[in-house]
């Protein structure tokens, strides 16, 4: 991202180049972005710098392989 293009926004879905994960804006905390994975999980920061808006279909499709990874997962007994 560079500083021509403004900061994503709350909502939006993001690749985060420095480490090769995709998430959902949360939060605008001083110079950086916190993204949450996907399909949940725990926040991560980010250097508005090192993202990249991604299309719709990108992002659809990155979380369907998460869902099914999870339904493949044993589940435990109870």
């Amino acid at each position: 991202m560079t500083e021509d293009c403004p900061r994503p926004a709350i909502g939006d879905t993001v690749r985060d180049t420095r480490h090769n994960r995709l998430g959902i804006v949360t939060d605008h905390l001083g110079p950086y972005l916190q993204l949450r994975p996907l399909t949940g999980g725990r926040e991560w920061d980010a250097d508005p710098e090192d993202t990249e808006p991604v299309s719709a279909p990108e992002a659809l499709s990155a979380r369907l392989a998460e869902v099914n990874a999870r339904s493949r997962k044993p589940r435990p007994n109870g």
